[in-house]
Order: structure tokens, then sequence, then C-alpha cells
């Protein structure tokens, strides 16, 4: 479940627990007005702003607060077209930052060639594998990924990635083959 969904059904049973009976159009409205104000806006996350331009490189805000311990996803541009799914072959451009430091570790806008591996083939990590699932060409998604669907305890790239480190990533689909 995407994390603005969990965020918008909260906010409604918080407000129907909170308000009692109300009039019948009162009742309507309620769940349209908590959804517009929890859905992100520009590209808002969680976590911060992330540029809805697909021409540049996207900062990654640091975050704060605990890391999820669930994979989180949430798309900042919805693409077009078929959604991704396992056995396809995908090509990405992104930015990867480590959840406690903010500092980024890896992004292939760096190197200027997207990245291409098959989608579900386990030549990435778990949290790619599943995170991108159901993007379309064209999309932008934030993801967050916990150590158990990353690197673990082992981390990664000489010290590049902790131990156990939550990663965040902005991934953009360029396309499906």
């Amino acid at each position: 479940m995407k994390l603005a969904t969990r965020i918008t059904l909260l906010v409604c049973c918080l407000a129907l627990a909170a308000c009692g009976e109300r009039p019948a159009e009162e009742e309507a409205a309620a769940p349209a007005e908590a959804a517009a104000e929890t859905e992100p806006a520009g590209g808002t996350t969680s976590i911060g702003e992330i540029s809805t331009d697909l021409t540049k490189k996207p900062e990654i805000p640091k975050p704060e607060g605990d890391p999820p311990t669930e994979l989180q996803t949430e798309d900042i541009v919805e693409g077009e077209g078929p959604a991704a799914k396992a056995g396809d072959t995908v090509q990405m451009q992104y930015v990867g930052v480590s959840w406690s430091t903010g500092q980024q570790f890896d992004a292939s806008w760096d190197s200027g060639q997207p990245f291409t591996f098959q989608l579900g083939a386990g030549g990435v990590i778990a949290g790619w594998d599943q995170g991108i699932v159901g993007m379309k060409r064209g999309g932008r998604r934030l993801l967050v990924i916990p150590p158990d669907l990353g690197y673990g305890e082992m981390g990664a790239g000489n010290g590049a990635i902790a131990p156990n480190e939550t990663l965040v990533f902005a991934v953009d689909l360029v396309q499906i083959q």
C-alpha cells in the first residue's frame, strides 16, 4: 500500500472518530477533503520535496526520524503506458542516499548512462526488484528500502553503504524493453 494511501486512510479514520455524527453532506465531503490534504503536491513526500523534472538529477533531502522497517514506495511522477513487471528488462536513472547520513552513495546520473537490468531476476537488491514493479515509462518513484531488502549486515561499496543501512532512492523508469 502506498504511503500516501495509508496516510489518507489514517486521517479519514481519525476524522470520523473525533467528529461523531455529521450531516450526510459533510460525511460525503470529508474523505475528498482529507485526500486533498495528504496527497503529495509537486513531489512533496514525507522525506521532503523530490523534483518532478525528469530531465534533471533529483536531489533527495536528508531523511529525518526513524527509518521504516518495510519497503515504502511513492510515485512522484506516474508515467504512461504498460506497467513494468517481473521478466521485463528496464532502463533506469537513479540517485541513492543513505537514510542515516543523507549522503549520496551512487547515481546513474553521474555517469550519464541509465542502468539496465531484468526486473525480478535477482540481479539487483530485493528492494528494487519489488519496488519498481508497477512503474510506467516516464515515471519517477521514491523507494525507501529497509536493510533486509538492501545490503543488510554486509553493507556495500567499500563502506559507502554501512551495515544495516536503510536506502533511499529516486528512480526514473526510462524504458521498458
